[in-house]
C-alpha cells in the first residue's frame, strides 16, 4: 500500500498534466493564432469566442496539477518549484496578462486599444506555454541538485537546451492543437486558413515534442515508454492523414491521441524518478523519498475518486452545449465601450444588444 499510492498519485498528475496539454493547448494557440492567421478583427473575435466559454475552465487543470504536485510529493513540489522559480513568476505573469486582455480588449473606444490588448493575449499565451513546456522537461530530464533537493549551480542553472526544446515542444504542439480546433468549430476564412496551417506546417511544430519523447525513451529504455511511444508515432500518421484529407474531427482526436501517448511516455520513461539530479543520481527525487505520508495519499484518494468525475462531467456538458460551429455572421458588430455603459445607463435597447470581446 506505501508503494501503490505513491505510484498511484504519480499516473494521477501525468493524467492532470495531459488534461491540461489537451484542454489548454488549443487555448494558448487560439491566443496566439490571433497574432498569426488572423487578417481582421472580425476574425480575431471569431477567434477568441471559440474559447470565450471555456478557456477558464481549462486553466484549472494547471493548478489541480500544481495543487496535487504539492499535496502528493511535497519534496518534489519544493525542489521544482524553487529551483524555477523565475520561469514560474514568468508563466503565471503571462496567464494573468492573458486573463486580464481578454477581459480588457472589449472595453476600449480605440483600434490601437484593441491591437495592444491582442498582442499581451497573444504574447502572454506564448510565455505561458514555453514556460510550462521548460518546466515539464526539465523535471523529465533533471536538475543540479545538492543532497537536500536544493538547486545548485546560480538561479539561471535550469536554463538549458533541454528547457528551450520543451518550451518549443508546448508552444509548437498548441500552435497545432489550436489550428485543428479553429478548423473544427469554426466557418468560412478561419476554418481556411487554419487548416492549411495544420497541413504540412503542424508536422514542423511537433517536431520538438517528438524529440523530446524519443530522448527521454532512449535514455530510460523502458519496455513500456517504447510501446506508447509506438502509439504517439501511429497517432500523429494518422493526424497527418486525416489533417490533408481536411478531416478536422479526426485529425483533432488523433493529436489528442498524441499527447495522450507522448505524455504517458515522457512519465513512463521517468519513472520511479520524479526529479532526476543531472549532477548526481544518489540525489534523485523519487515516488518513494518524495512522496507525502501515506494517510495524506488515502485521503486526497477518496477525494480525487469522487471529484474528478464531477468535474469532467461539468467540463463535457460545456463543451457539448458550445459546440457548434462559429462563423463572422454570428459575431455582432462591435459596439464603442463608452456608447454600451450610456446605453445600458440610459436604459436603451441597446444595452440589451450583445456583443463579444
Amino acid at each position: 500500500m506505501v508503494d501503490f499510492l505513491p505510484t498511484l498519485w504519480f499516473i494521477l498528475i501525468a493524467v492532470l498534466w495531459t488534461g491540461y496539454l489537451f484542454l489548454e493547448g488549443f487555448d494558448l494557440g487560439v491566443a496566439m493564432h490571433m497574432l498569426l492567421l488572423a487578417r481582421d478583427e472580425k476574425d480575431r473575435r471569431v477567434m477568441l469566442n471559440t474559447i470565450g466559454p471555456v478557456w477558464d475552465g481549462n486553466e484549472v487543470w494547471l493548478l489541480t496539477a500544481g495543487g496535487a504536485t504539492f499535496a502528493a510529493f511535497p519534496f518534489w513540489y519544493a525542489s521544482l518549484f524553487s529551483a524555477l522559480y523565475i520561469p514560474l513568476i514568468l508563466v503565471l505573469l503571462g496567464l494573468i496578462l492573458r486573463a486580464v486582455a481578454i477581459e480588457y480588449r472589449g472595453k476600449g473606444d480605440s483600434q490601437r486599444w484593441v491591437e495592444l490588448w491582442t498582442w499581451c493575449l497573444g504574447l502572454g499565451s506564448f510565455v505561458a506555454a514555453f514556460g510550462v513546456g521548460a518546466a515539464l522537461a526539465l523535471t523529465s530530464t533533471g536538475l543540479p541538485l545538492d543532497r537536500n533537493g536544493d538547486m545548485i549551480g546560480g538561479p539561471f542553472a535550469w536554463f538549458n537546451g533541454y528547457a528551450v526544446l520543451g518550451g518549443l515542444a508546448v508552444v509548437g504542439f498548441a500552435l497545432v492543437h489550436a489550428a485543428d480546433f479553429l478548423a473544427l468549430k469554426t466557418e468560412g476564412p478561419v476554418r481556411e486558413r487554419a487548416a492549411a496551417f495544420a497541413w504540412p506546417w503542424g508536422v514542423v511544430c511537433l517536431l520538438p515534442i517528438a524529440l523530446w519523447a524519443i530522448w527521454v525513451t532512449v535514455r530510460a529504455g523502458h519496455p513500456i515508454a517504447w510501446v506508447t511511444l509506438a502509439i504517439g508515432v501511429a497517432a500523429v500518421v494518422w493526424w497527418a492523414i486525416e489533417a490533408r484529407a481536411r478531416r478536422e474531427g479526426l485529425a483533432f482526436l488523433g493529436l489528442g491521441v498524441f499527447i495522450v501517448a507522448g505524455v504517458a511516455t515522457i512519465f513512463e520513461a521517468m519513472y520511479p524518478v520524479v526529479l532526476p539530479a543531472s549532477n548526481n543520481h544518489a540525489f534523485d527525487l523519487t515516488v518513494t523519498n518524495a512522496s507525502a505520508a501515506p494517510y495524506t495519499l488515502e485521503v486526497m484518494s477518496w477525494v480525487a475518486l469522487i471529484g474528478v468525475p464531477l468535474v469532467l462531467a461539468y467540463q463535457a456538458w460545456t463543451y457539448w452545449v458550445f459546440r457548434k460551429r462559429l462563423s463572422g455572421d454570428a459575431i455582432p458588430e462591435s459596439t464603442p465601450f463608452r456608447a454600451a455603459v450610456a446605453a445600458a445607463a440610459g436604459g436603451s435597447d441597446a444595452a440589451s444588444q450583445p456583443f463579444a470581446k
